[in-house]
């Protein structure tokens, strides 16, 4: 009995990929293709009235996450420090990433970027995207005649 089995031609180019990520101690940030000091990983959801993107970000000050709207565009920037610099030769080993992180979204028509919200607590970044009054679903009554 033969199996089908799914034919990636690019498997062995992402091995590849993160193989030399890896080589590097970097990572590519997938929306820009560029080289980052390390990922920021989001989770999206959405419900009738808003967009929720949460991103785990531990170890960052409030102060040094920068989110900015332009051009419908979303980008959440910062900097993870190493506090210890004068200790770093103490260290057996260091495997936290730190130094800048960026990541862009590309905002939907649907998004209303006037009333966009953030906060941060725990290690935790919660970005609300509330949707416009027009994209929003709404129920529509059929009239028997």
């Amino acid at each position: 009995m033969a199996m089908l089995v799914n034919y990636d031609p690019f498997r062995s180019v992402r091995t590849l990929q993160n193989e030399i990520n890896r080589l590097f101690e970097r990572d590519v940030d997938e929306s820009t293709g560029m080289m980052s000091q390390w990922p920021l990983r989001v989770d999206i959801r959405e419900d009738a009235e808003q967009i929720f993107l949460q991103a785990d970000i531990p170890g960052v000050e409030q102060k040094d996450i920068k989110i900015h709207v332009e051009n419908n565009q979303l980008t959440i920037s910062g900097e993870r420090r190493f506090e210890d610099e004068k200790k770093r030769d103490a260290y057996h080993r260091i495997e936290r990433a730190y130094g800048t992180f960026s990541r862009t979204f590309q905002l939907g028509g649907n998004t209303n970027p006037e009333k966009i919200q953030a906060s941060y607590k725990n290690g935790v970044l919660v970005i609300q995207l509330p949707k416009r009054e027009e994209a929003k679903p709404r129920a529509i009554e059929v009239r028997v005649e």
